[in-house]
């Protein structure tokens, strides 16, 4: 399909996005010496080692790294789908390393949103659907569900898709609608995993400005993993993984 970008509106002075109110600047994510490394017929593969990190809410931080250094690793550990084997992950400053499956599941649908190089909607539902689902597992009303859905895809330029299908929407209106289910029941921390890697350069551009003005809006502490060195430049400042430690990257 041919990439459109529709609705276009300027995003300079956004309305606040719905559910998610601009939190003090604290961390929303700590990484105190965390170890990673995975067993292999050569012996272990370190991948992390030492590990520190700390991303402060309505912060942006770009992680850039060569394929194969541990950025997945790292996006897993920081959203708890991953156990380190040493150190400590803190959400919101609570200590997750003692929690059992069922605590770091409900810390993760909480407070953490996720965004991936592919959009993985639910194909069978509309865009809306799509933010409601989420919203109802969480408990709430399906109109209170409806409304915050539709009020989220207004502010990311795509509600008047509401009632399309993923296969019928562009990929950066797809890419849209997968940042507003990140964000639908108001985490404080989203973690995205080259979330413009699929699109064209223009159409990048457009969704990564969408995501920064929600950022900024809302709050959030954004950790985002990406190839794109012109969009890293955009951030607040730029990491990178070099022999197991996050270390400072530059850019540009």
């Amino acid at each position: 399909m041919s990439e459109e970008i529709t609705h276009e509106a300027t995003l300079e002075s956004p309305t606040p996005a719905p559910g998610l109110k601009a939190a003090a600047r604290k961390s929303a994510l700590t990484l105190e010496g965390v170890a990673r490394a995975y067993k292999t017929g050569s012996g272990p593969l370190i991948i992390l080692k030492d590990a520190y990190l700390s991303v402060a809410a309505g912060e942006m931080v770009a992680l850039v790294a060569p394929s194969g250094a541990g950025k997945s690793t790292l996006l897993h550990i920081a959203g708890l789908l991953e156990h380190p084997d040493a150190g400590e992950v803190f959400i919101m400053e609570e200590q997750c390393s003692r929690l059992g499956d069922d605590a770091r599941t409900a810390l993760r649908r909480r407070q953490i949103g996720f965004v991936y190089q592919f959009h993985h909607l639910l194909s069978e539902f509309s865009a809306l659907e799509n933010l409601v689902l989420p919203q109802r597992i969480a408990g709430l009303p399906r109109r209170e569900a409806e409304n915050r859905g539709m009020e989220l895809l207004k502010y990311l330029q795509v509600d008047q898709r509401a009632a399309h299908r993923p296969a019928e929407l562009s990929g950066g209106e797809q890419q849209r609608v997968a940042i507003a289910r990140a964000v639908v029941n108001a985490p404080r921390l989203l973690l995205a995993d080259e979330p413009t890697g699929n699109l064209d350069p223009k159409t990048a551009e457009h969704v990564f400005s969408t995501l920064k003005a929600l950022v900024r809006e809302s709050g959030l502490a954004a950790l985002i993993a990406t190839h794109n060195y012109s969009l890293a430049a955009q951030m607040d400042r730029t990491v990178t993984i070099e022999e197991g430690a996050i270390v400072p990257a530059k850019v540009g």
